[in-house]
């Protein structure tokens, strides 16, 4: 498969593994900046290093993700895309509870932002599934059992972008690892169950 860039970055290939580096201050998000007394709320950006694919027709994505975890919303991430105002996102996040957790969100014009399961360690499996053009976001401990994060519909077109994003909205950046990536053309026959 053919990757390109959106926002490009430095990226470093060895045997199975991806590395991407998040500059500072990079995200996707599209929405509200609206003011809280307290704790951090999403910038609207669209400036994080995406490294895409264009896939055609259902899929099933997999891979492992790891970061340091050292700033609020440092993630490593996967995303379908079909423009800058409608995609999604399956994050493996430092969230703003201080926890490590499978993270989502879906842009349909506007983001929101769904915190799933806190996980342990610095590492976890994620997946997106496509059947027509319903979605389902996964997550895994061990790349074998796959638990859904979120499923939901987007409006695309049977060509989409697919790939990894590489995200540091509130720190200095760093770098985001991916292993083992594959992009599988079948039809997942439950897509809740991602198989």
């Amino acid at each position: 498969m053919k990757f390109q860039w959106l926002n490009e970055s430095t990226i470093v290939k060895t045997d199975d593994k991806i590395e991407i580096y998040a500059p500072g201050k990079t995200d996707f998000f599209c929405g509200s900046t609206d003011e809280c007394e307290e704790g951090i709320l999403p910038e609207s950006l669209c400036n994080a290093p995406y490294y895409y694919t264009e896939v055609e027709g259902d899929f099933v994505l997999k891979v492992k993700v790891s970061h340091d975890f050292k700033d609020v919303y440092d993630s490593a991430s996967v995303m379908v895309m079909k423009n800058l105002t409608c995609w999604a996102k399956c994050c493996y996040e430092l969230t703003d509870f201080g926890t490590h957790a499978a993270v989502s969100v879906v842009t349909k014009e506007d983001s929101d932002d769904a915190n799933g399961c806190n996980l342990e360690g610095n590492s976890t499996w994620l997946q997106v599934c496509r059947v027509d053009n319903n979605f389902a976001f996964h997550y895994s401990l061990d790349g074998e059992n796959f638990y859904m994060m979120r499923y939901f519909h987007l409006p695309v077109e049977s060509v989409i972008k697919v790939g990894l994003l590489a995200q540091a909205p509130t720190g200095d950046g760093g770098m985001r690892t991916y292993e083992h990536l594959s992009i599988e053309k079948k039809t997942v026959k439950n897509i809740r169950a991602g198989k």
